[in-house]
């Protein structure tokens, strides 16, 4: 069994020493700010898998996300509380594609890659987001990463063409009625979701 099978397999089912760990992680990262660079990925195989590599250009971005419904504020006009509107009031973004917004605007200057889960409590959830400089010389030499450095591929976050862009956006269905998802909700008239 190799160490990216082993970490997985960590992750998956840990022991009480790894369980102690990650509580006294959420424990210092409830303290921290919403969005902390970090020195290197807290799951490294996960990165890797993603598109993470151990060299110039790359950046690890922690951030924290609150979990659960959003909270709409009470309407001061006269009608029936059924509809006020305040149940069941979301938004159509994912939580994880929320928190590679927050990345991005934190550092313009940089592409969002991918992200990854990498825990939660009661009230918040974390994700670690990759982000990439697309000025730097080597990502602009390297063979499989030169296509963020490409014009199109600039704030990609923001229109949806990130994994979790993607899959908020029901693009990654397939089957029945997956039609109505092409090219995009909007054009549907919103019926694909």
């Amino acid at each position: 069994m190799g160490l990216f099978a082993k970490l997985q397999a960590i992750w998956k089912k840990p022991n009480d020493v790894e369980e102690k760990l990650q509580r006294k992680r959420m424990i210092s990262w409830r303290k921290d700010r919403v969005v902390v660079r970090v020195d290197r990925p807290t799951k490294l195989q996960r990165a890797r898998a993603l598109g993470y590599k151990a060299k110039k250009g790359f950046i690890i971005v922690r951030v924290r996300e609150k979990s659960g419904g959003r909270h709409r504020e009470y309407p001061t006009g006269g009608r029936k509380p059924k509809h006020s509107g305040l149940r069941k009031y979301t938004p159509k973004k994912s939580l994880q594609w929320i928190a590679e917004e927050k990345a991005n605007r934190k550092y313009p200057n940089l592409n969002v890659l991918n992200s990854y889960f990498v825990g939660d409590d009661g009230a918040q959830k974390w994700y670690e987001v990759i982000l990439v400089d697309p000025k730097a010389p080597e990502i602009i030499n390297s063979k499989d990463l030169k296509w963020i450095s490409e014009k199109a591929n600039k704030a990609r976050v923001f229109r949806g063409l990130t994994s979790a862009g993607k899959k908020s956006r029901g693009l990654r269905n397939k089957g029945y009625e997956a039609e109505r998802q092409r090219p995009s909700l909007a054009a549907k008239g919103n019926r694909g979701k």
